[in-house]
């Protein structure tokens, strides 16, 4: 997992890139977004919604892509993670938020994964949720927590 960053003082953009089917490393980026987040002063009850979020984000770069990108934009009004892959696509965003629908294997789910609330807790976390995705070419999550 690589990082790249940029800081000026207004404002932290980092990215992250996401193992495909790296367990051991999973979790990494939006540990690392929820520290920094934290080393900045941005309140607690918005660092936990874009932990879990990033979180259900990078899990899904992990299980489902092949791997990807996690982008942490933190600025003086809110906060934007933008989670990225190359990976099958979403065939139906609509049934993908629907809580308890999952695409995961019985071998991911053996591991406690793919419980499908990925997608639904994402959705509650944050103010602004947009999905794109086109099958066999891959996703784009983006999510904004504004700062209150």
């Amino acid at each position: 997992m690589s990082e790249s960053e940029s800081e000026t003082s207004e404002r932290i953009v980092r990215t992250f890139e996401v193992a495909g089917m790296d367990f051991v490393n999973a979790g990494h980026a939006s540990s690392q977004i929820k520290h920094m987040l934290q080393q900045i002063g941005v309140d607690s009850g918005i660092v936990r919604r874009v932990a879990i979020a990033s979180y259900e984000a990078e899990m899904n770069c992990v299980i489902h892509a092949g791997g990807g990108r996690i982008t942490l934009d933190a600025g003086a009004d809110s906060v934007e993670i933008v989670a990225e892959d190359n990976g099958p696509g979403i065939p139906d965003i609509e049934q993908a938020m629907v809580p308890g629908f999952s695409t995961a294997s019985d071998e991911i789910r053996e591991m406690g994964f793919g419980a499908g609330m990925g997608l639904p807790n994402m959705k509650s976390c944050s103010d602004v949720l947009e999905i794109k995705s086109e099958p066999g070419v891959g996703t784009k999550v983006r999510m904004v927590f504004y700062k209150r």
